[in-house]
């Protein structure tokens, strides 16, 4: 009885699962491409655009590629597909975390908004699908653009609770243990290196893909890693990994490879930033590491942004 129970209630929840997913793929290109294929002429003659289109490599705070809502424009089982692409582009171990912050500061994943770039059923055909809305940009091209990792520039970040401004732990920001790693860097830093590091001027501006500028390397600010101790390294390290847990294996390996074939952590210059400190603790809140070839800018200030873009 116990078997037969077990069977019953199987079929039933196979039953239930949108017919897309009867058979789910563990892989977010395999997806995106039956999601175009899914897609109504009218559908495509919206959201389908050219590869090469100016709007598949913009990357903001808060905005919205197209103004096709997900809960509003798409099918059950295309909303299904979304989704899972959307779940595959991040670790499975963080998730739960993510769809917060989406929910949170989104009202949910079906309040934001996709755009397809290329054909991801052509063979050897380049593709890219971004997705957006508040604190989120982020893509999926299964290696089109060469030497991006993620794609290209994405953005992600977290208002935990009502208010803008959050208290000095950051509450249940979601986000905010990447900030506390990257503190203890500066915890770990003698006198003079902190004067070096910290920054009493604005951080970068931000103003859509000028955020995510890459500059020479003579014109980074803050202290190098490559001055830093042994130890002072290995929190530098521990930093890289925290930043790239909520990713997908695949995205964090291709981000890790530029990092390291650019020199690694000697390579990157960190900073921090004087004046948005919440609460004037000394736990600061905005930060960034850099070089010629990276960019991961996280400003806690009022809550967190974080702006990532990552070139071989």
């Amino acid at each position: 009885m116990q078997r037969r129970h077990f069977l019953e209630t199987a079929a039933m929840g196979a039953a239930l699962l949108p017919s897309a997913l009867a058979k789910p793929a563990n892989d977010s290109e395999t997806l995106v491409a039956t999601l175009y294929k899914s897609l109504s002429d009218d559908q495509k003659g919206k959201v389908c655009f050219a590869f090469d289109h100016p709007l598949r490599s913009k990357v903001d705070a808060n905005w919205f590629i197209t103004p096709h809502k997900i809960g509003e424009f798409y099918t059950r089982d295309q909303q299904a597909m979304i989704a899972e692409i959307f779940r595959y582009l991040h670790n499975p171990d963080f998730i739960a975390n993510v769809m917060r912050h989406i929910q949170e500061d989104g009202g949910g994943l079906d309040r934001y908004a996709i755009a397809l770039f290329g054909d991801p059923g052509a063979k050897k055909g380049q593709f890219e699908f971004v997705l957006t809305g508040r604190h989120c940009t982020v893509r999926c091209d299964g290696n089109s653009v060469d030497g991006a990792a993620f794609g290209g520039p994405i953005m992600y970040g977290h208002q935990s609770g009502p208010k803008g401004l959050e208290q000095p732990d950051h509450g249940q920001n979601v986000y905010w243990y990447q900030g506390k790693r990257a503190n203890q860097v500066f915890q770990a830093l003698d006198g003079k290196q902190r004067d070096i590091a910290l920054i009493k001027g604005a951080p970068r501006a931000e103003a859509s893909n000028k955020t995510v500028a890459l500059k020479a390397k003579g014109e980074h600010v803050g202290l190098p890693v490559s001055d830093m101790s042994r130890d002072q390294k290995a929190l530098v390290e521990k930093v890289l990994a925290d930043l790239l847990l909520p990713f997908r294996k695949k995205d964090a390996d291709e981000a890790m490879k530029y990092i390291k074939s650019a020199g690694g952590v000697d390579s990157l210059t960190m900073s921090f930033y004087k004046g948005l400190d919440i609460g004037n603790d000394g736990v600061w809140d905005v930060w960034q590491l850099e070089s010629s070839n990276m960019v991961w800018y996280f400003r806690g200030h009022p809550h967190v942004h974080t702006w990532v873009d990552i070139r071989a």
